[in-house]
Parts: C-alpha cells; sequence; structure tokens
C-alpha cells in the first residue's frame, strides 16, 4: 500500500501547479496577439518599403523583448530539409507569418521571393546570410550572380529584402538548430530558385512551396 501510494503522490498536481501552466500558455497567446497586432499596423501603409522598414523595427523589438510567442508546433525541426511552419495569415491578404527551422547544414539555394517583401528576423541560434546581384534580366531562364555581403546573424537581427534587390541563401552553419521569422507582403506560395549549371550561370526554376506545419 506503501509504494502505491508513493506513485499516486508522484503523479499529484496541485491546484498552483495548473493555474501556472494556464497563466503560462495565456501569456504566450498573449504576447503573439501582441506582435500580430503590431504588424497590422505596420503594414498600413501603400509603400512596400515603407511596410517593410516598420516589420523589420516590430521583429526586432519582438525579439529582443525575450517574450515568448512561439510555441512548440512553430519550431518543429524536418529531417529532409528545412521547416515552413505557419504562424499567421493576415486576413486581409497583406502579409504572412512563417517560422523556419533550420537544422545543421540545412539551407536554401540562391533564390528570389515572388516579387514580394520580405522581413527575416533570428529567433534563435545563428545563420549565414549571403547577399547577391543578379547579372541578368529577371525574366531571363540562365543569369549569372555576384556575391555582394556575407552576414552571421544572430538572435534580434533582421533584414529587410524588397525586389528586386532579394535574392540571397540562407544556411545554418550551426550544430544546433536554429529558428527565425519570416514576414512577406502577401502569402508566397511559390518562388525562383537559381541552380548552378556546370556549363556556367544559373538556370531560373520556380519552386512551390508548402507549410511544414500549419
Amino acid at each position: 500500500m506503501a509504494k502505491s501510494k508513493e506513485r499516486a503522490d508522484r503523479f499529484t498536481w496541485n491546484p498552483e501547479d495548473i493555474q501556472e501552466i494556464k497563466m503560462s500558455t495565456t501569456e504566450q497567446d498573449l504576447h503573439l496577439a501582441t506582435l500580430i497586432n503590431k504588424l497590422d499596423e505596420a503594414v498600413e501603409s501603400s509603400d512596400g518599403k515603407v511596410c517593410c522598414y516598420r516589420v523589420k523595427a516590430v521583429l526586432e523589438d519582438a525579439v529582443c523583448s525575450a517574450n515568448c510567442f512561439l510555441d512548440e508546433r512553430h519550431t518543429r525541426s524536418a529531417t529532409d530539409r528545412y521547416a515552413r511552419n505557419l504562424v499567421h495569415i493576415d486576413p486581409k491578404g497583406r502579409y504572412s507569418v512563417i517560422a523556419m527551422v533550420w537544422g545543421h547544414g540545412q539551407g536554401t539555394p540562391i533564390h528570389d521571393h515572388d516579387n514580394m517583401w520580405c522581413c527575416e528576423c533570428v529567433v534563435k541560434g545563428r545563420i549565414k546570410v549571403v547577399s547577391y546581384r543578379l547579372l541578368g534580366g529577371l525574366e531571363d531562364e540562365l543569369v549569372d550572380f555576384k556575391p555582394e555581403l556575407e552576414i552571421f546573424a544572430g538572435p534580434g537581427e533582421a533584414g529587410a529584402l524588397i525586389p528586386p534587390f532579394d535574392h540571397h541563401t540562407i544556411e545554418n552553419m550551426e550544430a544546433e538548430p536554429s529558428v527565425t521569422l519570416h514576414v512577406y507582403g502577401g502569402e508566397m506560395t511559390h518562388c525562383h530558385v537559381f541552380l548552378p549549371l556546370e556549363s556556367g550561370g544559373y538556370e531560373r526554376v520556380e519552386r512551390q512551396l508548402v507549410y511544414t506545419t500549419v
């Protein structure tokens, strides 16, 4: 009987414990709702460049505040490639929020953002970002690129990408997964990736995008 009581005590929760868990969940939801409200305000301008830089400031502030606004499903990784986890789609279609999780060595080819402005902010870990200058026309099937800037970004550091100056690669070179938050000027369902050719240059290929979790 003593052993049975000991096992039962081990799995008994006090009311205070349950209240603490509920408060924690509520606070996380509140922080996310606050972020969404600030993003709503940031995209009220009809100027995409203005929206992008306002969003950048919102993301930097949200991450640097150290308030947890992403839950477990937003930070799930994928084994075969980086994960794209949907956080929010604006009902008015003005923007979308995606959390991306990068395992060690996971990254992207050179890509664009379907002619949308984009803001990217590191939430956890560290990523390598290389920006490229396009040599050729935006609609050309075969193009070339010149590397322009290489940076390593950590938590709270963000970048604003405005077409046509938005071609880049992202890669996690750290041992642990990294998490980044991306806000696009709409819902980006496809983009163009640029694949290197043995003969030189890059082939422009359209790629459909899917969510890992929603």
